[in-house]
């Protein structure tokens, strides 16, 4: 384009002077301009080159491999300098590349299990010290918060911090600081979580101190006795509030022990863990009939005051059903 429009300005410029008799081209001006196509000629060609590399550059980027995805999720979890010293050890035990999958996702629990089986996975501190943990679902933050605490307790963990609770459009996130010599065990977590309809839907590792948890509680329930009709459950040393699953029965009789001094405190809640109903009696009860409102998924029984006043035990016996 600009050789053509230089050669109508060559030509233009040579008739008009020929007309006056005069040369406006000379050689200065056709050297200049000569100059001036030799450099677009150049530019054209820097800019096909750049195009051209720039698509090459495009047409190297391909999605990773099942292989190259499941390396990067093991170096999330041991660090690169772990991987690299492990490498040719860490491959014989992660041969079979697609048993690792569900799907087109990598199965996060299996490559756990499989680390921590192999003593790849290192979650012991060199001293006690704060650490945090966030867990994600999308279920009813009230039920999600209950599950995870009874989750962590029956773990062995009882003292922590929550640091933030936050829900948005991605659902509920729940966060908590607490002060160990290790790490939560994230196979020891998945088998407690199993034992309540939960599963780990992935696991990140954000630092040494800092795990992320993304649960499906899609099928989750506490972890409380079901009580079924003309049932009797005994339960002694009480030292936490009892929680019941009520969901088929319509009445439920508690009996105390003797040597007891029960004030009852009882709630009654739905599947999300709504409270429906609270009884309280400020004065001391031997037994106890209860009339179940129709939504009535749980119930947890404790005393008003202190649970050492019942700490000879409660009896239960369920009659009816739903």
């Amino acid at each position: 384009m600009v050789k053509q429009l230089f050669a109508v300005f060559l030509l233009s410029v040579s008739l008009w002077g020929a007309d006056h008799n005069t040369t406006l081209v000379d050689e200065n001006t056709t050297a200049a301009m000569s100059e001036i196509v030799i450099e677009s000629e150049a530019t054209g060609s820097q800019q096909e080159k750049r195009l051209q590399t720039t698509k090459e550059t495009e047409e190297d980027v391909k999605p990773l491999s099942h292989k190259e995805m499941l390396d990067e999720k093991i170096i999330s979890y041991i660090g690169e300098e772990s991987f690299a010293r492990n490498r040719d050890y860490i491959h014989i035990n992660f041969k079979n590349v697609n048993s690792f999958y569900t799907k087109e996702n990598v199965n996060v629990v299996k490559v756990v299990e499989t680390l921590e089986e192999n003593g790849l996975l290192h979650l012991f501190f060199k001293e006690p010290q704060q650490y945090e943990m966030t867990f994600h679902s999308t279920g009813d933050p009230l039920f999600f918060v209950k599950l995870m605490g009874d989750t962590l307790r029956d773990i062995g963990y009882y003292r922590y911090v929550t640091k933030e609770a936050t829900q948005d459009e991605s659902g509920f996130e729940w966060k908590i600081s607490l002060e160990a010599e290790y790490v939560t065990d994230p196979v020891l977590l998945r088998k407690e979580l199993d034992t309540r309809g939960c599963k780990i839907v992935d696991i990140i590792r954000v630092s040494a101190t800092d795990w992320h948890y993304n649960i499906d509680t899609s099928k989750a329930h506490l972890k409380a006795f079901k009580l079924r009709s003309g049932e009797v459950k005994k339960y002694k040393r009480l030292q936490y509030a009892k929680w019941l699953d009520v969901s088929g029965v319509k009445v439920v009789n508690i009996k105390s022990h003797r040597a007891n001094f029960w004030y009852p405190y009882i709630a009654f809640y739905d599947s999300s863990l709504r409270l429906l109903k609270v009884i309280k009696k400020d004065e001391e009860t031997k037994t106890l009939k209860l009339t179940l409102p129709e939504s009535t998924r749980y119930i947890s029984v404790s005393d008003l005051y202190t649970m050492s006043n019942i700490r000879y035990g409660l009896e239960f016996k369920a009659s009816g059903k739903r």
